[in-house]
């Protein structure tokens, strides 16, 4: 099983078209996206191609491959044009290892849940992956990153991948 990790779209259709076009040439079988799919919330200005319903009908072409978490600017509104659900917050098992997957706004490097191996985030924008006593990640922001990086991750077997929305691996981790 191979998984393709995004977060923060806020509404760029240019982006996820850009996303989705790295999930098929990744040949991943589930998209994972970590909140913060349609609106751009009231500190980040415009993403490039915002349209949130043009969002929603791409995602919903996917909606068999998706999984989507809900962030701090996804509002139960946005259940009304998504056919696909908002989770809390995931959980995955990966070769007896564990992994929790959340948005970030509760749930973050400063604050770790407990029992599990690893934690991905999004909502703080950055992209990156570290490794003390467990695993600690996140795919930045497809549409509005903090440190120019546009990305996701992947997982596959017990490797983590940070790479560029074009591909480049960055960094490789195993959970």
């Amino acid at each position: 099983m191979k998984y393709l990790i995004a977060s923060d779209i806020h509404g760029s259709e240019f982006y996820l078209k850009k996303l989705l076009d790295a999930f098929e040439k990744e040949k991943a079988d589930t998209l994972i996206l970590l909140g913060d799919i349609y609106y751009h919330g009231p500190r980040n200005p415009l993403p490039e191609g915002y349209n949130p319903k043009g969002v929603s009908g791409l995602l919903n072409g996917v909606k068999d491959k998706l999984m989507v978490i809900k962030g701090n600017c996804d509002a139960v509104v946005d259940t009304y044009i998504s056919e696909f659900e908002f989770f809390p917050h995931l959980a995955l098992a990966v070769n007896g290892k564990s992994l929790f997957l959340t948005h970030g706004d509760v749930y973050n490097k400063d604050n770790l849940p407990k029992g599990v191996n690893g934690v991905i985030y999004g909502h703080f924008h950055l992209g990156f992956i570290e490794k003390d006593n467990m695993l600690i990640a996140s795919p930045g922001s497809v549409s509005l990153p903090k440190d120019d990086f546009r990305g996701y991750l992947t997982l596959e077997d017990e490797t983590l991948t940070l790479k560029t929305i074009d591909g480049k691996t960055i960094k490789e981790e195993k959970i």
